[in-house]
Order: C-alpha cells, then structure tokens, then sequence
C-alpha cells in the first residue's frame, strides 16, 4: 500500500480541503478588495475604529501599531498591541473598519480572559511543534514501521486540529464582537452589510483551516491502520 505523497488517502483527505482553501483564500482577498473601495460615511479610519472600541472598552493601554504587509493585520497578545496593515490602519472603506474592528474585538477577548482564547494561547507552543513534526514523525514511523513514533506523530498532529478547532470560536466571536461596535452609529446599514461580507469571508479561511487539519489527520490515522494490517 503506497504510504507518501501521492497515497489515495492524501486525495480523500487533503485535496478537497486544500482546493477549499485556496478558494477561500481568494474569495478573502477579492472580497476585501471589493468593500475596500466603499468608503464608509463617516471617513473613520482603521486606526480610529479600533481606537474608539477599545477606548470604550477601558482598554487605553492597548497601542495600535501599522505593520506592513497586506491583510496582515493581529492582535499580539504578548505586547498588548493591534497591529493593522497598510491596507487598513489609515484607509476610510468598510472593509478597513471590519478588519480593524475584528482586532479590536480580539484585545477586548484578552482583556475579558474569554475562555477559547486562552484555550488557543495554551495550545500554541504544541500546535507548532506538531505542525512542523507531526506529520514527518508519523510518516517516518510507517517508513521505518516503527508504530510508536507513528502514534507520536499523529499525537502531536492531534494539537494542531485542536488549535485550529478552538480558533473558529475566537474568530466568530471576535467578529460578532466587531459588528456590534459597529452597529452603534459607526457604519450605515448598508455600509455595515459589506463589512459583514468581509467577515465572514475572513471566517471561511479557518474553516477552510481546520478541515485541512482534519483532513491530514484521517489520513495519517489511515496509513498507520493500514501498515499495521500489512
């Protein structure tokens, strides 16, 4: 039974969810881009969005940074910084005050010590190691049909679906969080539904995360149950 790269099981598992993923990846962008020529009424900037919403959360200490890149834009939790891209720390469209918004929700999830955020802060440092180890142990264990360091592997691959499976939460609320800031006389209704659209796109790209993960789980779980049946 073939067991690398090519195995049948990668095209079960892995492909749908990585075309998923790229499709997702290109709906995100060609979305953002799209609402981020619709500039809201206000001409409230990304910065001046997220400032507002953290400043009426009391969270005055929280610093908003530029950072550059594109869509590139994160709350550090370490530094207590939102850092928003070119693209959206001092553009005025709704796609700009979504994504600074979403942010922003992030530092008000922090500051609430919102349970699936600390869940996902815990499980960062594992969901590395089994994201850059995981599969390659598993994969050596059926090469060399060493069973153990097979079950290794796909232990710490398991963090990874953990990691991604506790991120839909942080992202949806965080972006609730953002649409009900919003709502209260930043954005137009009809300003607000194109920022939503952004959202929600946004939100696709971790779907489209978690069942990638999934995916190259099954697909460990399946080879190492088929070379111990050889």
């Amino acid at each position: 039974m073939p067991f690398f790269y090519l195995d049948y099981w990668y095209l079960i598992f892995v492909i749908p969810p990585m075309l998923l993923a790229i499709w997702a990846s290109f709906n995100v962008n060609s979305t953002f881009k799209k609402y981020s020529k619709v500039t809201n009424r206000y001409g409230l900037t990304g910065a001046e969005a997220a400032r507002k919403i953290l400043d009426k959360n009391g969270l005055y200490n929280v610093r908003i940074e530029r950072v550059a890149g594109d869509l590139t834009d994160h709350f550090d939790p370490k530094t207590n910084v939102v850092r928003l891209s070119s693209s959206v720390h001092d553009s005025t469209s709704v796609a700009a005050v979504g994504v600074a918004a979403h942010e922003a929700g992030h530092a008000v999830q922090y500051a609430e010590e919102y349970t699936p955020m600390k869940i996902r802060g815990s499980l960062v440092g594992v969901a590395n190691i089994g994201s850059t180890a995981g599969i390659y142990l598993a994969i050596l264990g059926i090469i060399l049909s060493f069973t153990v360091l097979a079950y290794i592997g796909i232990g710490l691959f398991c963090a990874v679906v953990a990691f991604q499976l506790v991120t839909l939460p942080v992202e949806f609320n965080a972006s609730r969080r953002a649409v009900v800031a919003l709502e209260q006389g930043y954005l137009s209704d009809e300003e607000l539904r194109g920022t939503k659209k952004v959202l929600r796109a946004a939100a696709l790209t971790y779907v489209a995360a978690l069942l990638s993960a999934i995916g190259n789980l099954l697909r460990l779980i399946m080879l190492v149950g088929g070379r111990r049946r050889d």
